[in-house]
């Protein structure tokens, strides 16, 4: 990549994504360091943002999504290309975007045979071993799976028709998180704040014993194991799927058999299935149709749940991308992997090859290139 390189920004094409992937304020960094930007008409209007306000800081409005990836040497999206998009991506073009490869082999190969370099926001390290792209959305995706779960609860959206947090004299919801990370410690913290009885599962005793200080009384720390899961699932209104194998398709932590302990009308929210999910009965669903039953259980399994607040979600994510894409534009990918060593981590396809291990193990690609 030259030193002055054109950067595009597409409108997001996935069903109800109203996100963009960057912000006024970085188009006015990006032409200041000598760059041309092109942002597709409408890109920002979910988020807020109109034409007027990326042109009044330089970029350049484009009509088409088309122009935009055949000029643009840099892709800043939000979410992967949809199927329309993969004809239009270029073997010199440095894409960066979610990407979650392991939930999608169609992509996976669409990139590989494009010669394209995707660099995957979910994968990127920092200094410490975190997931820096990804915390912010995790812990709108967290917080967000609490509103969408007390919701669903109700009987209009055929749930048990349970008040979250209770009443006086009434008990609350039992609400379980499978996985103490970003999304389940998030999701804990609402919940409790709300009122509601909370558990939380997972393998890491640390994490565990840390979430314990934190965390208020009405939340409870458990170990995950088989008998724990089954127990828990009992007793449970609601249930977050919160795991996470960087890179990686999530493990099926609940069964299909394992539907039948559950009350009927309790709730699943899968913040998972952008990988994959971790309950066997998820599939993948849009804003548009977010839920689904299956034996009488409400699965709620939408892949861009961040992508309904946009204006929040826009806003957290660019504070945290901007950084990487200005270092990627002026120095390119190669001396900026080596100023920033956890953004070689975040390179998941280079020239047809897959190099995220996770990724090429679970597609059988190990040998591939």
């Amino acid at each position: 990549m030259s030193k002055a390189v054109t950067v595009g920004v597409p409108k997001e094409q996935k069903t109800h994504e109203y996100r963009v992937g960057l912000l006024p304020v970085g188009v006015e960094e990006l032409v200041r360091l000598g760059h041309r930007v092109l942002i597709e008409a409408g890109a920002g209007q979910g988020s807020g943002i109109a034409d007027e306000e990326y042109s009044r800081h330089g970029a350049e409005i484009v009509s088409t999504a088309p122009e935009i990836w055949e000029r643009a040497d840099f892709i800043i999206k939000v979410k992967e290309p949809e199927e329309s998009e993969w004809p239009l991506m270029r073997a010199d073009q440095v894409i960066l975007t979610f990407f979650h490869f392991a939930a999608d082999e169609r992509l996976t190969r669409a990139v590989m045979a494009s010669g394209a370099t995707a660099i995957a926001y979910e994968t990127i390290r920092d200094s410490k071993g975190g997931l820096p792209l990804l915390t912010p959305m995790s812990e709108v995706a967290g917080r967000m799976s609490i509103q969408e779960g007390a919701k669903y609860l109700e009987r209009p959206f055929e749930g048990r028709g349970i008040l979250l947090g209770g009443v006086p004299g009434v008990l609350p919801a039992h609400v379980v998180i499978l996985g103490g990370g970003v999304v389940g410690a998030n999701a804990a913290k609402v919940a409790a704040g709300i009122g509601a009885n909370v558990t939380i599962l997972d393998v890491n005793l640390d994490r565990l014993r840390y979430l314990d200080d934190v965390m208020p009384r009405n939340v409870t720390t458990l170990f995950s194991d088989r008998h724990n899961l089954l127990d828990s699932l009992r007793d449970a209104d609601l249930v977050i799927g919160a795991v996470l194998i960087p890179g990686a398709k999530a493990p099926r932590l609940v069964r299909r058999e394992d539907l039948k302990v559950m009350r009927p009308g309790a709730v699943i929210i899968d913040v998972a299935i952008d990988q994959g999910g971790c309950i066997e009965t998820s599939r993948p669903t849009t804003h548009h149709a977010p839920t689904f039953i299956v034996d009488d259980i409400v699965h709620y399994c939408v892949t861009n749940m961040p992508g309904a607040v946009g204006r929040t979600s826009t806003h957290a994510l660019t504070n945290v991308t901007l950084p990487y894409i200005l270092q990627i534009a002026s120095k390119g990918l190669d001396l900026a992997v080596v100023d920033q060593p956890g953004l070689r981590q975040g390179i998941n396809i280079r020239r047809g090859r897959v190099l995220n291990k996770a990724v090429a193990e679970t597609f059988g690609l190990t040998g591939n290139g």
